[in-house]
């Protein structure tokens, strides 16, 4: 092992974690210096087992020859081009590759570098739509509770989790939320989409009545809301939804950063539930997390309504300096190579019956109150511990880990969606750990 993979406490001050209890890690930091396929490797050489695709984004499993090649050898070729009037070939080539995947009718596709820039870019694109279209009212932007969308302002503001929003001040402006679909008293342990609920949908309706539909540019939603806690859409809810929004004309945004590259079964969240958005927002599983990258698909006549005016003019002042990167999009290249080659994006089909069996397998454990699974994401809610909220999942995780498991929890949920190359043996190996570490939390 090399000296700068033996980090000891006191060498963590300087970094500021995102998302972490940052004085609770650096008095037992959890270290990951080396990972292969399913599992982790601690700085103390234990293996860990991924329960989560690292941050629901390692779907082919870590260090996948093809991907580690693929940026290899694009390193030693081409490092950087301008992503501003100039090209490079690859990323076009990854454009149609990534097109050919994409629902019917989503024919052009926007880099980012993450789900956030994503989102962003999304709203961006639904508003200055319409008033391409001449219609520059339609500004306001309708998200859901318990909806996460990144973390720029953007995202946070359509977003619903107060956690994300509480500590920023004013956000975007115009902003509605319809409510979420979570309801424990009618849908407790539904294994797979649930039944009830999908009436929630209507109350985009309320909206629309509230503030008329020719001030409203687009709805954005999660088909599965993943970082909330795995929250399913019930049977029918999203279809109501795109008749909603089809019948007063407001773009309808999927954000797949978590659904999209094989999670459900299928290349995308639109293609399990056959409801095909205006909008689509994708980051992580596209370059298996290797490196940051993430795409924005869009329909035909979105895209063609920005192609007016002169030719010399820019059509969208929007981008990044790394939409499109070289490395970024070998790596992305090399994952969708390997995607195909081990029919990962329709895995989760096979895998999905079983993997429901197993995770529900763990109703009767010690403080379980729900189980809810889609595809080969899974999720175990937990009574909170009155007077402080949180801690009995963090425990959990705490646990999981020492134990041998990396498991992500999201208040007092346990959320898991392991790599996609996840074989029915290390399911029940994690289900066990899982059960393990419920018997032994208070």
């Amino acid at each position: 092992m090399s000296n700068r993979l033996k980090v000891t406490p006191n060498d963590l001050s300087a970094f500021w974690m995102p998302f972490t209890a940052n004085r609770q890690f650096k008095q037992a930091p959890r270290m990951m210096v080396s990972a292969k396929d399913m599992h982790y490797t601690t700085s103390d050489g234990r293996k860990v087992l991924d329960g989560t695709a690292g941050l629901w984004c390692v779907n082919a499993g870590h260090c996948r020859p093809k991907i580690t090649e693929a940026i290899q050898q694009q390193a030693a070729e081409l490092d950087y081009a301008p992503a501003f009037q100039m090209g490079h070939p690859i990323v076009f080539e990854l454009a149609n590759r990534l097109v050919d995947l994409a629902p019917k009718g989503m024919d052009h596709v926007f880099f980012t570098n993450s789900g956030s820039e994503s989102v962003e870019t999304a709203l961006k694109m639904a508003i200055a739509y319409h008033r391409a279209k001449g219609e520059g009212s339609r500004t306001r932007l309708i998200g859901r509770e318990r909806g996460y969308h990144g973390v720029n302002f953007g995202g946070i503001s359509v977003g619903g989790i107060v956690t994300n929003r509480k500590m920023f001040g004013t956000l975007l402006g115009g902003v509605d939320h319809m409510p979420h679909t979570h309801l424990p008293e009618k849908n407790s342990f539904t294994k797979g989409v649930p039944e009830h609920g999908a009436e929630l949908a209507n109350e985009l309706e309320r909206i629309v009545a509230l503030h008329d539909a020719s001030t409203i540019a687009a709805v954005i939603v999660e088909p599965v809301a993943g970082s909330t806690g795995v929250i399913l859409p019930p049977k029918g809810y999203l279809e109501r939804l795109r008749e909603i929004c089809t019948k007063h004309g407001i773009l309808l945004i999927f954000d797949e950063v978590i659904t999209g590259f094989g999670r459900l079964g299928t290349p995308f969240a639109a293609d399990y539930f056959g409801v095909t958005p205006d909008i689509m927002t994708t980051a992580k599983g596209v370059s298996n997390g290797v490196i940051p990258m993430g795409a924005v698909f869009v329909k035909k006549e979105i895209h063609d309504a920005f192609m007016i005016g002169p030719e010399h003019m820019i059509e969208f002042f929007h981008g990044y300096t790394y939409s499109g990167n070289p490395i970024a999009c070998a790596a992305a290249l090399g994952t969708l190579d390997t995607y195909k080659e081990e029919g990962l994006l329709t895995r989760g089909e096979e895998l999905a019956p079983y993997w429901e069996d197993a995770l529900h397998s763990l109703k009767g454990e010690p403080n379980v109150i729900d189980i809810r699974n889609i595809g080969l994401i899974g999720a175990i809610e937990l009574a909170p511990i009155p007077g402080s909220p949180t801690k009995r999942a963090f425990s959990a995780f705490v646990k999981a880990f020492e134990r041998g498991a990396l498991i992500r929890t999201t208040g007092d949920i346990i959320a898991m969606s392991p790599p996609l190359i996840i074989t029915k043996g290390q399911i029940n190996e994690l289900i066990d750990h899982v059960r393990e570490v419920l018997r032994a939390v208070d």
